[in-house]
């Protein structure tokens, strides 16, 4: 019997905040670093950015001789295949992940889900419904806190601590920290966020370029991949570990 694969998601409503980013960093780490067996659940119709992605970054390996041996290298050191990528609509995705565990020899862990930025997508409730945790970034922008603790509110209030559901917890963190240390104005909307009874996690992620770097022809350090985990030297800084510790931890992974 095969055990159970935690279903985790990073889910707003709000675009532009990060959700695909943490996605494609978390699957990253935690299968070639961490060596968990994960998949990822592409659902954001029609764009499908993070199968995109793997398609510009298996382009970019078939294409150059440097990629081509760090990625070699990296096999026969880890003996580990690329995480699978499996596209799907909200309303098909939990049909779509249990087909995908059901017909694998593999065993998972976890399973990531990249859901739209939208409430407004067909099925987005019922499968939000089905994952055991959601996590949210959020960012010190009047109308895009707004709209994602409407959103968090609203999960919460539907969604969480209801016994007939699987949703367990929802969490927020901060993303897109302006500077080192946050500032007072971050202490005002933290007691907000506390005053709604929304966990809140201790690690921030700071404004830092990094989170954008994807394989290039520069052959430059690569921190967003779907072929490669983060480069041991950009994440120094990023808080992007301390991120998934945190979160490995409350998902009991």
């Amino acid at each position: 019997m095969k055990k159970k694969t935690l279903f985790v998601a990073f889910s707003t409503q709000k675009g532009g905040v990060g959700k695909t980013t943490f996605t494609v960093l978390a699957a990253s780490y935690l299968h070639y670093l961490k060596g968990y067996n994960v998949a990822v659940l592409d659902c954001d119709f029609p764009q499908y950015s993070i199968n995109a992605m793997r398609k510009r970054d298996t382009q970019q390996v078939e294409t150059d001789d440097y990629y081509k041996l760090m990625a070699y290298k990296q096999f026969k050191q880890l003996n580990r295949k690329a995480y699978p990528i499996i596209c799907s609509s909200p309303e098909e995705a939990i049909a779509s992940a249990n087909s995908f565990l059901a017909a694998s020899d593999m065993e998972f862990d976890l399973v990531l889900f990249d859901q739209p930025g939208t409430m407004n997508s067909v099925g987005i409730l019922q499968s939000l419904a089905t994952m055991d945790y959601i996590f949210t970034p959020i960012i010190a922008d009047r109308l895009v806190l707004e709209s994602s603790l409407s959103f968090a509110l609203s999960i919460n209030e539907l969604l969480v601590g209801n016994a007939s559901l699987r949703l367990k917890e929802l969490h927020l963190f901060w993303n897109q920290v302006d500077g080192r240390e946050k500032t007072d104005l971050y202490e005002i909307y933290e007691k907000s966020i506390h005053e709604f009874g929304i966990p809140l996690l201790r690690t921030f992620i700071p404004d830092t370029k990094r989170y954008n770097k994807e394989l290039s022809g520069n052959r430059k350090p690569v921190f967003r991949s779907t072929l490669f985990p983060a480069d041991k030297r950009l994440i120094k800084g990023s808080h992007l570990e301390e991120l998934l510790i945190e979160i490995a931890h409350i998902i009991k992974l």
